[in-house]
C-alpha cells in the first residue's frame, strides 16, 4: 500500500479540533478587543435611535400656516381635505386618512393643529440600501454585456475591433471612477441634457449617469476577465468544434465561452463586488444611496459611530449574499 505524505496525508481529528479552537478563540478575542475599545472611548452609544431610520412610524400632526376661517372640509379618495381662506389667499391641507380636529367656519390662527395623521413608511436608510441595490443590478447587466462584448472584440483578427476594444479598456482603467462620474454626469449630462431641452424632451436623471459610469467602468475590467477565460481554453476545442461543421460564431458561443464563463466566476463575483462598494461614490452627484443617507443621518443625529458601522453591515450583507449566489452558480456549473 502506497505510504500518504505532504499535503495527502490524511488530519486527524485532534488536528481538526485544535484549529478550530484556534479560529472561536482569535474570533472571541477581537470581538472583546473591539469591545475594550469601545468602551475606552467617551461617546454615548444609542443603538435605540438606528431602528427609526429603517422604517418611519409616528403621528404627523397637520398645522395651520395662514390665519383665518375653515372654508371647507371635503373627503376625495379616502382623505380628508381641509381649506383655509384668509383676508388675501386661500391654502388647502391634506390630513391623509386622519380625521380633522377643526370644523367648518372655526377660527384658525398660524401654528394651530387641523388634524394629524399616521405615517408608516420606508425609512432613509432602506430607501438608500434599495437605490444601491437598484444600481448595482442595472449596472452590472450592462457591465456583463458590454464586457462581453469588448472581450470578443480583444480577441477579434479585426484591427478595427481590437484596436477600439484595447483604447476603452486602457482609458477606463488608467483614470479613477470618480472622475469619470464627474465627467458624465457635469459634462456629458450637460451636453446632454442642453439638446433634449432645444426639442422639448424631459432631462434624464443623474441616477442614469450614475449607472452608465459604474457599467462602462464594470465593462472594462470584465473585459480583460473574460479574454483572459476564453483564451485559458484550449485551441483544440476551437479546432474540434470547426471540424464537426460548426462556424466559428457557433463554437464560440456553444463551445467556447460556457467552459470560459466557467472559470470566469470566481473573478466575475469580485469585480461584482467591488461595482457594490464602488456604486457609494455616486453620492457626489446627488444621489441618495445608502453611502449617502447615512453621511444625512450622521450630519443630522451626530450619531457617526452607530451609523457608519450599519452601513458597513448592510454592504457586507450585500456583497456577501452575491458571493453565496456565485458559489452556488458555480456549483451547479461543475454539476452540469
Amino acid at each position: 500500500m502506497r505510504q500518504r505524505s505532504g499535503l495527502d496525508r490524511p488530519r486527524s481529528p485532534m488536528w481538526y479540533a485544535m484549529w478550530k479552537a484556534a479560529f472561536v478563540i482569535i474570533v472571541i478575542g477581537g470581538v472583546l478587543t473591539m469591545w475594550a475599545a469601545s468602551e475606552s472611548v467617551e461617546y454615548i452609544w444609542r443603538w435605540n435611535r438606528v431602528p427609526q431610520y429603517f422604517w418611519t412610524d409616528a403621528t404627523v400632526d397637520v398645522r395651520a400656516e395662514i390665519e383665518g376661517d375653515v372654508s371647507s372640509i371635503t373627503k376625495r379618495d379616502g382623505s380628508n381635505f381641509i381649506t383655509i381662506s384668509g383676508p388675501s389667499n386661500q391654502e388647502t391641507y391634506n390630513l391623509h386618512k386622519g380625521e380633522p380636529l377643526v370644523y367648518e367656519g372655526d377660527m384658525i390662527s398660524p401654528g394651530d393643529v387641523l388634524g394629524s395623521y399616521r405615517l408608516s413608511q420606508p425609512g432613509i436608510m432602506l430607501e438608500g440600501l434599495w437605490l444601491t441595490l437598484k444600481i448595482s443590478f442595472i449596472a452590472i447587466i450592462f457591465g456583463i454585456f458590454l464586457g462581453v462584448l469588448t472581450g470578443l472584440m480583444r480577441i477579434s483578427r479585426n484591427p478595427c475591433f481590437r484596436w477600439l476594444s484595447i483604447t476603452y479598456i486602457e482609458i477606463i482603467r488608467g483614470s479613477p471612477l470618480l472622475v469619470q462620474i464627474f465627467l458624465w454626469y457635469f459634462v456629458m449630462g450637460t451636453l446632454i441634457n442642453s439638446i433634449l431641452d432645444k426639442y422639448g424632451i424631459g432631462h434624464i436623471p443623474p441616477l442614469w449617469y450614475g449607472v452608465i459610469a459604474l457599467a462602462i467602468f464594470t465593462g472594462a475590467y470584465t473585459a480583460e476577465i473574460v479574454r483572459a477565460g476564453i483564451q485559458s481554453v484550449h485551441r483544440g476545442q476551437m479546432e474540434a468544434a470547426r471540424s464537426l461543421g460548426m462556424s466559428s460564431a457557433q463554437a464560440m458561443r456553444k463551445v467556447i465561452l460556457p467552459q470560459a464563463f466557467r472559470r470566469i466566476m470566481p473573478p466575475l463575483a469580485g469585480q461584482f463586488i467591488s461595482l457594490i462598494k464602488d456604486s457609494s461614490l455616486l453620492g457626489v452627484i446627488a444621489i441618495r444611496e445608502l453611502t449617502k443617507a447615512t453621511r444625512e443621518i450622521v450630519t443630522s443625529s451626530l450619531q457617526p459611530f452607530e451609523m457608519w458601522i450599519v452601513c458597513a453591515c448592510l454592504y457586507l450583507v450585500l456583497t456577501f449574499t452575491l458571493s453565496l449566489f456565485v458559489q452556488y452558480l458555480e456549483r451547479r456549473a461543475v454539476i452540469r
